[in-house]
């Protein structure tokens, strides 16, 4: 399957944000686990997702050091999470996710 590099930063972006949302995968090492993208690539994920008017902000734990915690969705803006839940098979699918 052919799919755009638009089309596939766009999926990266609302898995990204529906992991962390629905606590599957909330901090940067559970989303390597979860989809296998590199370390970097999740960071700039995240950072990219204010870019669709995502407001995802990083709770740190309390007591921790060195940034232990996790990110958590504000606002989804205009994007429907409803339809990401419903469409995740075909999501997963163009990124190549499990």
């Amino acid at each position: 399957m052919d799919v755009s590099k638009t089309k596939s930063s766009f999926y990266r972006r609302l898995y990204v944000a529906y992991l962390i949302d629905s606590g599957l995968a909330s901090s940067v090492p559970a989303l390597t686990e979860a989809t296998g993208m590199p370390r970097r690539t999740a960071q700039d994920t995240i950072a990219a997702l204010a870019d669709l008017d995502i407001v995802c902000e990083f709770e740190q734990q309390d007591g921790a050091r060195n940034h232990a915690g996790r990110y958590q969705v504000q606002d989804w803006g205009a994007i429907d999470k409803g339809w990401i839940a419903s469409h995740l098979p075909q999501i997963k699918a163009v990124l190549g996710y499990p």
